[in-house]
């Protein structure tokens, strides 16, 4: 019996003690995790990887049946022909081209200027309701959180109609308030939660040697907010740098982003998809970069929020 507990018969004649099944499920799970990991890396990798790739071969092995994963000749004509005007892949100068950098420029425009007006009074909003005592404020703290909850097709048309009314269609001024509207709800959601981690002694020390409480939320509250302050920056930059719909439907010539261009990269031949592969590529690059500079503030400012001290 005491044998038989310290043991367990697998084949006949053959048994592993408790020692050696603890081991071979560790060893298993770590074999699961690792998997899993590799999968997670490679689904999100992979497609970056695949219009990498697409967008420096040659049209002929693009257009390949079975595809080359690697070009034989790669090319990087396509981006020239974003900078330069030319093409490799037609003699007709693909419709969109021309606008690439005008698009470029564009999107830039808007999404640091949409960034700065959402932490700039977002951060002030989520203060006050963070330690103003403001009456009804769970009820407000949930009409924020509900209005992220609207589909924007819902209020599409009367968007439109008052655009139209205020002469901002297919302007950067219209875009930027359309993007900072449908944002500062997310960010005074966090950054508040990211305020009420926050002891409030430190305003009261601050109060107490003369500083008024705009005084001490700048001086002492903004300065220590730094992750909080940089994840909500980078999360306004990214969604306002790779929002579509809004985009395509209120403009048309002027304001025009990089996703409403890449999508125009077509002639009378048909859509030239190593141009949009392209164009993707290069649009990936400044939020692909920002990630990555701020990958642990981010992590730290999202993660500050969750737990209330």
């Amino acid at each position: 019996m005491r044998f038989m507990k310290t043991s367990l018969s697998i084949f006949p004649g053959k048994t592993i003690t408790r020692g050696q099944r603890k081991r071979i499920q560790h060893i298993l799970g770590r074999f699961i995790l690792y998997f899993l990991v590799l999968l997670l890396v490679f689904v999100t990798v992979a497609p970056f990887a695949w219009m990498a790739l697409s967008s420096i071969s040659p049209q002929t092995e693009l257009s390949a049946v079975p595809p080359h994963w690697i070009p034989n000749q790669p090319t990087l004509e396509r981006y020239k022909a974003l900078f330069q005007g030319a093409s490799d892949s037609s003699a007709v100068l693909p419709a969109g081209v021309e606008k690439f950098v005008h698009g470029f420029t564009n999107s830039m425009v808007v999404s640091i200027i949409t960034t700065i007006i959402c932490v700039v009074t977002g951060s002030m909003l989520a203060y006050a309701l963070a330690r103003l005592p403001i009456p009804g404020k769970p009820k407000v703290m949930v009409g924020i959180l509900g209005s992220q909850m609207l589909p924007i097709i819902v209020v599409v048309i009367p968007l439109y109609l008052l655009m139209q009314q205020l002469k901002w269609m297919d302007s950067l001024r219209g875009l930027t308030m359309l993007y900072s509207g449908f944002l500062l709800p997310t960010v005074i959601w966090i950054m508040h939660n990211y305020f009420m981690t926050m002891p409030r002694d430190l305003e009261e020390a601050a109060m107490i040697d003369g500083c008024s409480r705009i005084g001490s939320f700048v001086r002492v509250i903004l300065p220590l907010s730094g992750p909080g302050l940089v994840a909500v920056s980078v999360f306004a930059f990214l969604s306002s740098w790779n929002e579509f719909f809004m985009a395509l439907i209120f403009t048309a010539s002027n304001a025009k982003t990089i996703p409403v261009v890449i999508t125009e990269f077509s002639s009378q031949f048909g859509t030239d998809y190593g141009l949009m592969a392209t164009g993707g590529v290069l649009g990936s690059i400044p939020p692909l970069i920002l990630a990555l500079v701020l990958q642990r503030y981010i992590v730290a400012g999202l993660t500050a929020g969750a737990v209330k001290g």
